[in-house]
């Protein structure tokens, strides 16, 4: 058994940018805005959120896949990837995101064979979607579609110790129970706020240059020695 097993984000740590925040701006009828704030603010989960918002989206398969196809990927993540599977190190892709973006996207850049954990984008008519959560679970405190710490709990049982990359509020939750966190963006503030053990990044070339040190345990070391001086 290896060490460690990887549990990544996708929108916005993989992609550049949302890929259900484009969908929704070019093609989300009125009112995927104002789901968008009550998730925001609180007052409902990203499950309830994302589900409205689907049901608002008018487009055709060719033309939702088209926007698919404008979206790129970091362009370090196909080598970070080799570099984990080189490792013995597996990676999957645990996200609150739609299942056919994320499995079109890595299939173009080469990695159709990653696992792929998240909501299920159905087709409901010619022009009309529903989004199914075969991965969620109603004691998720983030009310969330795809609950992430219960997938990363579930992965411990390939390796002892759990590496998230992610970057922001859908990633929160399960920051607290990995045992160590490369961040972008939003996570990095939470992982600072609540002493978790993480590492700032800009992007996938940065990740690729920290995994080794990771391996080695000296990431891990450096975290716990900063907080026994704090």
């Amino acid at each position: 058994m290896t060490a460690w097993t990887i549990v990544c984000d996708f929108d916005g740590t993989v992609s550049i940018g949302d890929v259900t925040d484009v969908l929704l701006e070019r093609f989300g009828a009125p009112g995927w805005e104002e789901l968008e704030t009550a998730w925001q603010m609180g007052e409902i989960g990203s499950r309830a959120c994302l589900a409205g918002q689907v049901a608002l989206l008018d487009a055709s398969p060719a033309q939702l896949d088209a926007a698919i196809d404008s979206i790129a990927l970091d362009p370090a993540f196909p080598a970070f990837v080799a570099d984990a599977r080189a490792a013995g190190v597996s990676l999957t892709v645990v996200s609150d995101g739609l299942d056919r973006a994320i499995r079109t996207l890595l299939q173009r850049y080469g990695l159709g064979d990653l696992p792929v954990v998240a909501n299920h984008l159905e087709r409901s008519g010619p022009r009309s979607w529903r989004l199914e959560f075969p991965h969620s679970n109603p004691a998720c405190r983030a009310a969330s579609g795809t609950c992430k710490c219960e997938r990363a709990e579930g992965l411990r049982r390939q390796a002892p110790r759990v590496l998230l990359i992610g970057d922001g509020s859908s990633d929160f939750c399960v920051a607290g129970s990995a045992d160590f966190v490369f961040a972008k963006h939003r996570l990095v503030a939470h992982c600072r706020e609540h002493g978790y053990a993480h590492l700032p990044m800009h992007g996938f070339a940065d990740a690729r240059a920290a995994l080794p040190r990771l391996l080695a345990g000296e990431l891990l070391a450096q975290s716990h020695r900063f907080h026994q001086g704090t």
